[in-house]
């Protein structure tokens, strides 16, 4: 049972909040001039419709169209029409083939298709321009549709209004990504002293999976599955699919997760290695620590981008691992683990108030193996707040 007056156990975003950020985005529509915005979600990236109306797919995909004036209409395939009704905080839903599973299946009711909803909509309000989210995964199907009931509307990607608006967290937002970093950083206070020579990587996984969900995850991080790379071989992958490979002592264990909570993730990464450390494996761990402390010291509003990857790989120069280092250690979190904005070394990303960051530690190549070192922050204008909380404690036994 809650306190009164305290936090609740279990925080959620309230129904306001979903229409303050169709009513905000409607704004941002209006400053460029866009009359449509089409928004596309699949497994890979749910999070553009799920931050208007609270919809995560279950086996398909899903759309939103939302008019600068109207109302908007969410598009749900047919399996998923029921849970897409009992979730969604808009009320207009239609069933559209174009979402629904990648087989085709049919199912008796009633659908229509995005072309007669274009053109419903087309008969309702003047559009000149059509903005459209979700770059790298709109269907050529949709698109088709769009250009052949608006072939003189100008068409332009939308994605980056609606990172404007993400960005900076509500406090409703960061009281979920609160609660995901307390249910990651308890899950590896459980799972990662149940490792023993002799379990698999998969075993490993499981005790991972099995024990977020019991804190109360709806799922592990958008969007990969806990990895546990174990020796030189596999750990050199940057991104695997675990196995049946068994753990040994003396190696490094690479493991990383993080838990999905109410749409919003936080992350872990942390080497392990099981009996006496190896001296090489205990000082390059070290430095990658203590190059994500040196960081994160710098995590202010209006900290930019450059001056982060600066601040890092001078430092891993300094002490002889930056050749081992692929890349900058910063990225943005919120309703995907990594998400818009990138913070490029090429170009300035600036930190603000309420953003959430994680330090990605990643040495990649050594001779015994790769291991990451990632920790949640939320940036403040005293400082940063650590929303994760295993690794001050867990590194200690490789100093």
């Amino acid at each position: 049972m809650d306190t009164p007056g305290a936090p609740p156990a279990f925080p959620v975003i309230p129904d306001y909040e979903f229409t303050e950020r169709i009513d905000a985005f409607r704004e941002k529509m209006a400053e460029q001039n866009i009359d449509l915005v089409v928004i596309f979600s699949n497994l890979l990236d749910p999070s553009a419709v799920r931050y208007f109306a609270d919809v995560y797919a279950v086996n398909e995909s899903s759309a939103l169209v939302i008019p600068r004036r109207g109302e908007p209409i969410l598009c749900s395939g047919q399996a998923g029409h029921e849970w897409s009704a009992y979730k969604s905080k808009v009320r207009d839903i239609r069933i559209m083939p174009e979402v629904g599973e990648v087989s085709g299946v049919e199912y008796d009711l009633a659908v229509s298709d995005f072309e007669d909803l274009f053109k419903e909509l087309k008969a309702k309000y003047a559009i000149k321009k059509i903005g459209v989210v979700g770059d790298l995964i709109f269907p050529y199907e949709i698109y088709k549709k769009l250009e052949r009931v608006f072939p003189d509307a100008q068409k332009v990607s939308a994605e980056g209004l609606m990172y404007q608006l993400r960005v900076r967290k509500s406090a409703n937002e960061l009281a979920c990504i609160r609660k995901a970093g307390e249910i990651i950083t308890q899950t590896f206070d459980y799972a990662i002293p149940r490792i023993q020579p002799g379990m698999t990587e998969l075993d490993i996984q499981a005790d991972l999976e099995g024990q977020m969900l019991r804190l109360g995850a709806e799922a592990y991080t958008l969007s990969w599955a806990p990895m546990v790379a174990s020796g030189p071989e596999r750990s050199n992958l940057c991104m695997q699919r675990n196995s049946m490979r068994r753990v040994q002592e003396g190696e490094i264990i690479a493991v990383a997760a993080g838990a999905l909570y109410e749409g919003y993730n936080a992350v872990i990464c942390t080497p392990v290695v099981l009996g006496r450390i190896p001296d090489e494996i205990k000082k390059a761990v070290n430095v990658a620590y203590e190059a994500l402390q040196l960081v994160s010291g710098q995590f202010r509003p209006g900290a930019t981008s450059r001056q982060l990857y600066a601040t890092y790989m001078r430092f891993l120069e300094e002490k002889g691992y930056r050749r081992y280092a692929p890349y900058g250690s910063v990225h943005s979190l919120g309703m995907l683990e990594c998400e818009s904005p990138f913070f490029s070394a090429d170009r300035d990303v600036v930190l603000v108030e309420n953003a959430v960051v994680a330090i990605d530690a990643y040495f990649k190549g050594l001779p015994w193996g790769s291991f990451r070192i990632e920790d949640t922050f939320i940036v403040g204008v005293n400082g940063p707040e650590l929303v994760t909380h295993f690794n001050e404690k867990h590194l200690a036994s490789f100093r």
